[in-house]
């Protein structure tokens, strides 16, 4: 209704889940880092994603099935309350897998998708099963859905199971008699609400993605929708829905904060006032806390895959001599105990863990802050908290950043991967460090340097001019010279989207860090140090 008054080409703050309006937060990208990583990296099992209603979950997983590789069949069970029979049979239908309508049974059905799975891994396909809501499974059914992850050759396991749900999820899947499903997770995330400066830049690109012209909120207005929703983009959707249609019944061609009071008040029900929201939160915060139980997995001392990290040479000459790494004990309690005694004594310092950074890149170390020294010899910093799903595919050397029961802080260099094991340094002391998704004390955060293609370029978009575009366009051939080398056009976007899809980022067509990190890898002669 005020789409043409406000001159907007969509409704921006549709509650459907379409992916194109997808706002990629810091958490999102994490998100579905950890779910692209969980079905390229580990070829089967379960990977789970937990979040509040309305935190993006749905919109989420539409945006992994659209950047799946071409050779990836989905199936998509949005209605999980269901019988064992019921599921098979709806996942058979989804795969369009034949099967007698009368009379079909649990063994029928598995073994018509057992040759299904078989049939396909042979053509050099895959099969992944995404279940929205799967807070609704019942023991039965997940038993059932437990089972089809035995369905496996002698190598590579056939099916790859997506649990999407809400926190009470992950509370059904620490009930004891479901302990052989939780064990076969091997990647988790859960989805929280947005921050308040999240949740204005969640807004502006909703709006920006409908052609929005100019701003359709006062500042006040923005902060309102976040305290009133809690930064629950649903709600947000909501709010802000409400509040354009109340300015345009108005005239006014912004809406105020007393207009997106009187949206909330009229849309809301009572239980989700602001104090309501805020005691929820809080749960939830607790709920996610309470889960995050930190499990060491450990390797044997003297393994095969700790002795091929010992003997790798050192990066650069500059390095110090390596001693032998310290290798995780075999048991969770004893590694972790292990390493906290570690972190107790080593790691304090984290002008030296950047230090051994800069002596990766061959760059000398000045004085001041360590992402000052790095720009002024032409790097860049990157920092996020995505942990081994967004640090491992940018393959670089990086500080990772570990916090102790007490909150003192800790720094390592992460110097090399090998298998599934990482070589990390603490004060000059090497520790071999498993990459599993709950490392102790480490939450996921760390910093790497990267050299951009161009001076003071580090984020390129579509439409603009500069000499960085000549260089992307080395990247990807163009069938005819365009007429404007430097431009960045529609033709080279859509070029950067199909990389970006095929390496599993997300697909904007802008490129920035992870894109630029990701095409220099691939550039001969590069002088970044790499960790594989």
């Amino acid at each position: 209704m005020y789409t043409r008054f406000f001159r907007l080409t969509d409704a921006p703050f549709s509650i459907a889940p379409n992916p194109r309006f997808l706002y990629p937060s810091a958490r999102h990208r994490e998100a579905l880092a950890h779910l692209i990583y969980g079905i390229k990296e580990e070829g089967g099992g379960f990977v789970a994603l937990t979040g509040e209603v309305g935190t993006g979950k749905t919109t989420l997983c539409r945006c992994l099935i659209e950047q799946l590789p071409e050779n990836v069949d989905v199936a998509l069970i949005l209605n999980p309350r269901l019988d064992a029979l019921e599921l098979l049979a709806a996942v058979c239908d989804e795969l369009h897998i034949g099967y007698p309508q009368a009379g079909a049974s649990l063994k029928l059905l598995v073994d018509s998708l057992n040759e299904y799975l078989l049939t396909a891994h042979a053509k050099g396909r895959r099969t992944v099963l995404v279940i929205d809501e799967a807070q609704n499974l019942s023991f039965d059914v997940l038993e059932q859905i437990r089972l089809l992850t035995n369905l496996e050759t002698s190598e590579h396991k056939l099916l790859q199971i997506i649990l999407i749900g809400q926190p009470e999820l992950t509370r059904l899947l620490e009930q004891k008699r479901l302990r052989q499903l939780a064990q076969r997770i091997t990647a988790r995330y859960h989805l929280t609400p947005l921050t308040r400066a999240e949740t204005i830049d969640y807004i502006q690109h909703r709006l920006s993605v409908s052609g929005c012209p100019a701003p359709l909120f006062t500042r006040p207005a923005l902060a309102a929708v976040h305290r009133l929703s809690g930064g629950i983009p649903r709600l947000i959707n909501i709010i802000c829905d409400r509040a354009l249609l109340g300015a345009y019944a108005q005239g006014k061609f912004q809406a105020d904060r007393t207009t997106v009071r009187r949206a909330a008040r009229e849309v809301l029900p009572r239980n989700l006032h602001p104090r309501f929201l805020r005691r929820l939160l809080l749960g939830v915060a607790v709920v996610a806390l309470s889960g995050a139980g930190i499990a060491l997995i450990g390797r044997t001392p003297g393994g095969n895959t700790a002795s091929s990290a010992q003997e790798a040479p050192a990066t650069t000459p500059t390095a110090p001599p390596r001693a032998a790494p310290e290798t995780v004990l075999p048991t969770a309690a004893t590694g972790r105990a292990r390493f906290e005694d570690l972190l107790k004594s080593k790691g304090r310092d984290e002008s030296a863990a950047f230090d051994r950074l800069f002596a990766l890149w061959r760059i000398e170390a000045g004085a001041g802050k360590p992402c000052a020294t790095a720009e002024r010899q032409g790097l860049r910093c990157l920092s996020e908290d995505s942990g081994w799903p967004g640090l491992r595919p940018l393959n670089h050397p990086a500080v990772l950043e570990f916090a102790l029961p007490g909150g003192e802080k800790r720094y390592g260099t992460l110097t090399g991967i090998a298998g599934d094991l990482a070589t990390v340094e603490f004060g000059g002391e090497p520790a071999t460090l498993p990459l599993t998704e709950n490392l102790p004390f480490w939450e996921g955060r760390f910093t790497l340097l990267w050299r951009p293609p161009a001076a003071n370029v580090t984020v390129l978009r579509p439409g603009e001019s500069s000499p960085a575009v000549k260089w992307l366009r080395q990247h990807f051939p163009a069938k005819k010279k365009p007429a404007a080398p430097q431009r960045f056009d529609e033709a080279l976007k859509a070029q950067v989207a199909a990389f970006q899809k095929q390496h599993g980022l997300i697909v904007d067509g802008t490129v920035g860090p992870h894109t630029f990190i990701r095409l220099l890898n691939e550039t001969k002669g590069a002088d970044a140090p790499h960790l594989e």
